[in-house]
């Protein structure tokens, strides 16, 4: 490979997936300082590598809207693919391993890397590659996106996973001046949620440490539920809807975030905030918080953490009992 390979990187969601592969980012400049790093990106997801400084162009695609009518979305896919070829990569690498992503990797007119058959989420995926690798199924997520990426290019990939974003400049005049956590307590399926009274008596312990709880939303459920909590709450503020750059601000000025099993929590881990993940559905092995010491993991399936669990874990973070 050369000293400034020009690299696209195929990546389109969820939102949490999007996030793991952050790393990647890292560790090809790492290696190669003069990489240019171009990410094809589902289009609400767009903002997530473009806080990654190294991220040159990002590529938005739209294959949840195209989905409604393929027919009627083709000019736009078409555009796509005539940007990707016309970009002249030197290696296009699909982390993500499904047939979707795949159709991207294709458009390019370059070497054409993937996960094998063994290894992709969907096998089928592995055809569409000139070159493939066997990573092993059982590790984080975070950690096999890095080891592709360093198959593919020739490196090893050691240490700890570095997400290299920033906090972005974005007024939120509507965000209290004292320290304040972030209650992330939504998320798309009702079994990851963690108990109303859970939430309201963890919120009234971190009042008396002088932390306000700030409560975002994504639906108009998420939002009645927030106003709930809120109501609840001793001082605490039910967020207005967020895009993901005003969310990426609140959970980066965050003194603590405490989330559920859900996006949002991995971006908080990944801007570096002291952030609790909670599970209560699923094991957070595989695809839970992998960001450091200042991120940990509670519970797991149909085991949920108890609230002085979360009090513990903030303590040994230093948040809770030393403001």
């Amino acid at each position: 490979m050369q000293n400034a390979p020009h690299i696209v990187l195929i990546k389109t969601s969820s939102l949490g997936d999007v996030l793991h592969n952050l790393p990647v980012v890292t560790d090809i400049r790492a290696h190669f300082p003069n990489a240019r790093i171009d990410w094809v990106v589902e289009e609400s997801f767009a903002a997530l590598p473009a806080l990654h400084p190294a991220v040159g162009q990002v590529i938005p695609v739209a294959v949840r809207r195209w989905r409604k009518s393929w027919w009627a979305s083709r000019g736009e896919m078409a555009s796509v693919c005539r940007r990707l070829r016309d970009n002249r990569y030197d290696l296009a690498l699909d982390t993500q391993g499904l047939l979707k992503s795949a159709f991207f990797t294709r458009c390019t007119h370059t070497v054409r890397c993937g996960y094998a058959w063994d290894s992709a989420r969907e096998p089928l995926a592995s055809w569409f590659y000139d070159r493939t690798y066997s990573v092993a199924r059982e590790q984080h997520a975070v950690e096999r996106n890095r080891q592709l990426a360093a198959a593919a290019l020739g490196y090893a990939a050691t240490g700890a996973p570095d997400y290299d974003i920033r906090t972005p400049d974005v007024a939120l005049p509507w965000l209290p001046a004292q320290p304040y956590a972030a209650l992330l307590h939504a998320t798309s399926r009702d079994d990851k949620l963690w108990d109303e009274q859970n939430w309201i008596a963890l919120a009234k312990q971190l009042h008396q440490a002088g932390m306000r709880a700030v409560l975002p939303w994504g639906s108009e459920k998420e939002k009645v539920r927030a106003e709930c909590l809120a109501a609840a709450i001793p001082d605490a503020v039910c967020a207005p809807r967020l895009n993901l750059n005003e969310a990426a601000a609140l959970l980066g000025r965050a003194r603590a975030v405490i989330g559920v099993d859900t996006g949002l929590s991995h971006l908080a881990a990944a801007l570096d905030v002291p952030t609790v993940g909670i599970y209560t559905a699923t094991e957070p092995g595989l695809t839970g918080l992998h960001a450091g010491a200042r991120a940990v993991n509670l519970g797991g399936k149909n085991a949920p953490p108890t609230v002085d669990a979360v009090i513990v874990k903030l303590t040994e973070l230093g948040v809770y009992g030393n403001m």
